[in-house]
């Protein structure tokens, strides 16, 4: 949680942790810069809504419920919890999407959101990245 602390530091973001009396799990309120997550959620949880929240602190987003804007902060969230080596080795394991966030520690939303928009397969192998070219991207497993 320290690391995403100081990351909701560096984008000049405060984090509360309160009791939401909402079905919502967390909001990013963009007016006064703050994240709040209801302290009920179990430490997985924690980590997956306050990254989700620092997505929408990160896009300044101040609509809720956008489902392009839930989409992009997953992505956010994906990239900041899961590291490429950590994700092909779990994947190793069982490539089983709840599979995986379980040895990764995150939601398997999250897991949904990073396989959608930064892997690649071809025959058998998974690449982390961008497409740049032969032996161009940034993990491989």
């Amino acid at each position: 949680m320290r690391d995403l602390i100081a990351h909701a530091a560096s984008l000049g973001v405060t984090v509360h942790v309160a009791h939401i009396d909402t079905e919502c799990r967390g909001f990013y309120d963009s007016v006064r810069k703050i994240v709040v997550y209801d302290f009920n959620l179990t430490p997985v949880e924690q980590r997956t809504v306050l990254a989700h929240e620092l997505g929408h602190a990160f896009y300044d987003h101040q609509c809720h419920g956008n489902p392009k804007y839930e989409e992009a902060a997953d992505y956010y969230a994906a990239c900041l919890l899961i590291e490429p080596s950590e994700y092909i080795a779990a994947e190793a394991l069982d490539p089983a999407p709840d599979a995986i966030a379980e040895e990764l520690g995150v939601e398997p939303k999250l897991v949904h959101a990073f396989e959608k928009r930064a892997l690649t397969r071809l025959r058998g192998v998974t690449y982390v990245g961008s497409r740049m070219g032969a032996r161009q991207f940034r993990w491989s497993g």
